[in-house]
């Protein structure tokens, strides 16, 4: 009897060890800077459009192992431009397809958002048949996201399609953005006299530091190394590690966001341009 009793009671206390992890870890991270609790203030911006550009890459390179857009960098910016009436399309430089960074979605990492937008079933279809980003016109979007996720490393710098497009947006005045990884998509992108559009401008996007800080310095491009070699004045924020860091940079017509902590500022910073509010 006592012996069944021990064997409950340890039973128990490693199930309440369990639930206690379960419930804590992502707590214990967001108080580490990941996922920051940032509240955006309510707008309404209804009639106006927003695109959210992502990656096709499935795979890191030849490891075949698994990668997309990271969820939040989605998911975040998806919800916050539709709760404020705005029509949001998804697009990608290819069209169709657009993977999902699998351990993004999962616990501990994945958002509220995220697993708003995975029980959201028009959400998720829009992942199935994202637009070709060469057969939409500039014009009708007010807002151009770019998404970021390793993926973004193999196909968002290098596509000329997405670089017309967004060269068309800016000169429209269209407000362009995007956050980690997803910055590369200006990189092709040209400005009304035809220099490099990031030439000049301050921005941020993931660090070298939390790309050497994560492994993966075998992607093809790294956003600050690239975006400086082109001219643009990175900025960044640091921590014990990148990953818990954030920053949002405004300038002008461009708004960018660090990392994956800082989707929810830069959705925000964003819709106060369209809504005439100009930066502090």
């Amino acid at each position: 009897m006592r012996t069944e009793r021990l064997v409950i009671g340890v039973v128990a206390t490693l199930g309440i060890v369990a639930l206690i992890t379960w419930l804590g870890l992502p707590a214990a991270l967001r108080a580490a800077g990941l996922h920051p609790q940032y509240d955006i203030p309510p707008f309404d911006l209804s009639g106006r459009r927003a695109l959210i550009v992502a990656t096709n890459q499935a795979t890191l390179g030849e490891s075949g192992k698994p990668t997309g857009v990271f969820a939040s960098e989605l998911t975040i910016p998806y919800f916050a431009f539709q709760d404020a009436g705005m029509q949001v399309d998804i697009a990608s430089p290819k069209g169709g397809i657009v993977p999902v960074e699998p351990s993004s979605m999962r616990w501990p990492l994945a958002t509220r958002a995220d697993r708003r937008f995975k029980g959201d079933v028009a959400a998720m279809r829009k992942l199935d048949i994202s637009l070709r980003v060469s057969e939409l016109d500039a014009s009708d979007y007010d807002i151009v996201f770019l998404a970021g996720g390793w993926g973004a490393a193999y196909d968002l710098g290098q596509s000329l399609d997405l670089g017309e497009f967004v060269t068309q947006a800016n000169a429209q005045g269209t407000v362009i953005g995007g956050v980690c990884h997803g910055p590369l998509g200006l990189l092709q992108a040209k400005d009304i006299d035809g220099n490099p559009l990031v030439q000049g401008r301050a921005l941020t996007a993931v660090s070298d530091a939390q790309v050497e800080q994560l492994g993966i310095e075998f992607t093809p491009l790294h956003p600050e190394t690239e975006l400086r070699k082109a001219g643009a004045l990175y900025e960044s924020e640091t921590a014990f590690r990148d990953m818990f860091a954030t920053r949002v940079v405004v300038d002008g017509n461009l708004v960018t966001g660090q990392n994956q902590n800082s989707g929810a500022e830069t959705a925000h910073r964003m819709m106060d341009l369209v809504n005439g509010k100009q930066p502090n």
